[in-house]
């Protein structure tokens, strides 16, 4: 079979890999536009680009796929059918029609649950203790159509974003190369999602990170995984951001929400009051300065303990 792949972010680049590998013909990968990132703000390649262009494939790059030219072009590429994992835009019907074995898109939650931008943090701020892979064949509405499998996995109470995003990532290699070889050779026969269980989650904000220390240190323990390491879940500390990196809900009780009390040689060395419960602290970073152990941010900020932080 002819495939065009889509994807942009490493979550894809996996993907990508064992298609190449596969007795498929990969024709073309279609990835977002190079960003400005850095300090420098210099342009910055995909991790499905550089990953394309390490094995000679011919890259994409459309601003949009809305546009007459943009859909004249991937008909030109004649794909049987387009395998989509994470690329950044809604396909439009104009798009959907052209392979005739449909778009097979990899979405990164256990449809229909969580469907949108940000599935893997909602799963974790939802407090959700199972996760896992959906290969399905898109239809216009946002993450609405038939499901060819599925495969779950247990959430760690130490996941993290970045680090369920990659467990993610590898199970997707291995159910896309099923349900794709399942569908192609028609052993498949698609299931509706049931839409009385649908959930839809936006794009994350820079500022749904910033602590409210109000809220209990469960939901804040959720806020730290979740939003590492976009956003960074963060409070204020001398006018500067303090990223909290890794934290524990801790039994203790007692402080107002916000208050900073030491605990040496505890499970974690500090700890920090919310709205209920105690939020154990094990890593930060401070604006301007490396991750560092909570022990290593009091040696040098001593007035911490005792502060009572921001809501």
């Amino acid at each position: 079979m002819r495939l065009v792949f889509m994807g942009t972010p490493e979550f894809s680049v996996p993907s990508l890999e064992r298609l190449i590998a596969s007795q498929h013909q990969v024709v073309a990968v279609y990835t977002q536009p190079d960003r400005p990132a850095g300090r420098g703000r210099n342009l910055v390649s995909s991790p499905v680009k550089t990953a394309a262009a390490r094995h000679g494939l011919q890259v994409v790059q459309p601003p949009t796929l809305k546009s007459a030219e943009a859909v004249a072009q991937l008909a030109d590429f004649r794909p049987d059918v387009v395998v989509v994992a994470a690329f950044g835009q809604i396909l439009p019907q104009s798009v959907l029609e052209i392979p005739p074995y449909g778009c097979v898109n990899v979405h990164p939650s256990l449809l229909p649950k969580f469907r949108g931008a940000s599935p893997v943090a909602s799963a974790i701020l939802s407090g959700e203790e199972i996760t896992g892979v959906t290969i399905m064949l898109q239809e216009a509405g946002l993450d609405t159509g038939p499901v060819l499998a599925r495969a779950a996995i247990s959430i760690s109470p130490h996941d993290n974003t970045g680090s369920l995003t990659g467990k993610l990532s590898l199970i997707s290699v291995y159910l896309l190369q099923e349900a794709l070889g399942g569908w192609l050779r028609g052993e498949i026969v698609p299931r509706p999602q049931n839409e009385a269980e649908a959930t839809y989650y936006a794009h994350l904000t820079k500022e749904e990170g910033e602590i409210d220390w109000q809220l209990s240190a469960v939901e804040i323990w959720r806020r730290v995984r979740a939003f590492n390491p976009w956003p960074g879940c963060y409070t204020k500390w001398h006018g500067k951001q303090l990223k909290i990196i890794e934290a524990v809900v801790l039994p203790e009780k007692g402080r107002k929400a916000g208050e900073v009390v030491a605990l040496p040689g505890g499970e974690a060395e500090m700890c920090i009051g919310t709205g209920d419960g105690m939020l154990g602290v094990r890593r930060v970073q401070l604006e301007g300065r490396r991750v560092m152990t909570s022990a290593e941010f009091l040696r040098g900020q001593r007035d911490f303990v005792g502060a009572v932080l921001p809501s």
